[in-house]
């Protein structure tokens, strides 16, 4: 392996000692490379003749010469209660490194042992959820939604004890940047305010850097308004495309507006509104139709954590921003969806007429848009087969091409625009469940299809179609859980 195309940092390490501790990895048994990802290694600036050589790294018995582990201090609120005793109870932060095009790439190592901040925890990572995180990461990526992404991932022989007896395995996951909500939070009420103001002037530097230019006095207030932009996007984003996160903890959101920490996720199958899928979360406050507002609350966290060095009027002025950039983009996502390209005033009703229809009659999220992606090429039928009663369908693909006779684009050049906007391949829960089931015999083949598949979700990919079908019944609303 060569680390000489990228450039090794440590600036998390300029931050105050209490927003870290030093830890080194715990040792796996029997490890093997399980999963490498060539194009963003190349992204990065890695070259590795054999990725196995990476393997001892992700197993923790070996470190490249200028790694520094530290475990990252954070709080956060979980299901709405505060929580002072988090912090990376499995994870750790191994180094910093800049690539050829000086992007920064924070490298974490998922399931490396106990930390300080385990609590009861031991630390590990089994393979199931290493595998849900790697495939969904990387599922998110191509389809243009920002999330952490998977460098690569190894299995071991070390057995981890959760509801049954499971394998151990690692991820090292790499981001611009690991720091979370719950960062601040910490450092608001366990911290001093140059504790604080280190984290924010920090987090500005390395990944904002374009504030700097700003008057010092309105750099704050930019910054913030810029995250909470970015909360909204992202989650206008998993509305459109059908992603549910499961757990919307606010340590589990990133600062920069990643997609952060892949738990009980679903891409959704038979429409529901209020599809909740962790099954820990009896409640539904992280269902499909309460994640907007989540995303507000985590913002309204953060800003509480930031009064002590912000003026209150800048704070309010940069949390409605959340409402303003949901309000444009939900709808400017959702008429991609549809086609429309010329913007009328009642486009707002259909789109809540389309999602009502969804909802009555049950109808898969993913067939149903990529059906009217190709009304023009393939007729009606991918549509109004999804239905048990056609009357519905036919109701609202009436209104539907109503409004299509006020656009002016030609029906190839809609249908072009619709299927780079409409996916005809997600990760369905019961294909990550099988794909696991194959791996847990040792067999990673399967996985290793289904990641080249979800490389181009917007893709004919007609030698792949089993993939994207409905799923058996078997394999709809599968409960997922929290346990890792």
């Amino acid at each position: 392996m060569s680390t000489d195309r990228f450039r090794i940092e440590h600036r998390y390490l300029e931050l105050p000692s209490n927003f870290y501790s030093r830890v080194q990895p715990t040792p796996l048994k029997g490890a093997r490379m399980v999963c490498f990802n060539h194009d963003l290694a190349k992204d990065m600036g890695i070259h590795s003749d054999n990725p196995d050589d990476w393997t001892a790294i992700g197993a923790g018995t070996e470190l490249l010469e200028g790694m520094d582990p530290v475990a990252m201090k954070y709080t956060g609120h979980q299901f709405g209660m505060y929580n002072p005793d988090l912090g990376d109870g499995r994870g750790l932060l191994l180094w910093e490194t800049i690539g050829p095009d000086q992007r920064r790439w924070d490298w974490h190592l998922k399931g490396a042992g106990m930390t300080p901040y385990s609590r009861f925890g031991d630390g590990r990572a089994v393979l199931r959820s290493t595998i849900r995180e790697y495939l969904c990461s990387e599922a998110m990526a191509a389809l243009g939604i920002p999330t952490t992404r998977a460098l690569f991932m190894v299995s071991a022989k070390d057995p981890v004890q959760r509801e049954g007896v499971e394998t151990a395995a690692t991820l090292v996951r790499v981001a611009q940047s690991h720091i979370r909500f719950g960062h601040f939070e910490y450092a608001a009420y366990h911290d001093d305010e140059a504790g604080l103001k280190a984290l924010i002037d920090h987090t500005i530097e390395l990944h904002f850097p374009e504030l700097l230019a700003q008057p010092e006095q309105d750099r704050y207030r930019l910054w913030l308004e810029e995250v909470v932009s970015r909360t909204a996007r992202l989650i206008a984003q998993w509305q459109a495309v059908g992603f549910c996160h499961g757990v919307m903890n606010s340590d589990n959101m990133s600062i920069i507006g990643d997609t952060f920490d892949y738990g009980p996720y679903a891409f959704l199958d038979d429409f529901d509104a209020g599809h909740i899928c962790n099954h820990t979360d009896q409640g539904g406050r992280y269902a499909y139709n309460r994640q907007p507002q989540i995303g507000f609350i985590n913002c309204q966290y953060l800003a509480r954590a930031l009064a002590p060095v912000m003026n209150e009027d800048d704070v309010r002025r940069a949390l409605r921003q959340y409402e303003l950039t949901y309000n444009d983009w939900f709808p400017r996502l959702l008429r991609a969806k549809l086609g429309l390209a010329n913007e009328q005033h009642d486009d707002v009703e259909l789109i809540m007429a389309t999602f009502n229809l969804l909802h009555e009659g049950k109808i898969d999220f993913t067939l149903f848009f990529r059906g009217l992606s190709t009304l023009s090429s393939h007729g009606e039928a991918p549509v109004r087969d999804l239905f048990v009663d056609r009357r519905l369908a036919d109701a609202w693909l009436a209104q539907y091409r109503t409004r299509l006779a006020k656009e002016t684009r030609s029906d190839e050049e809609r249908e072009a625009a619709m299927c780079a906007a409409n996916p005809k391949y997600v990760l369905r829960n019961y294909l990550a469940q099988q794909v696991i089931q194959e791996a847990q015999n040792g067999d990673y083949e399967p996985m290793h299809r289904l990641l080249e598949v979800l490389k181009r979700p917007f893709e004919e990919q007609p030698e792949n179609e089993a993939y994207a079908a409905l799923p058996p019944d078997w394999g709809k609303h599968l409960n997922i859980s929290c346990s890792s």
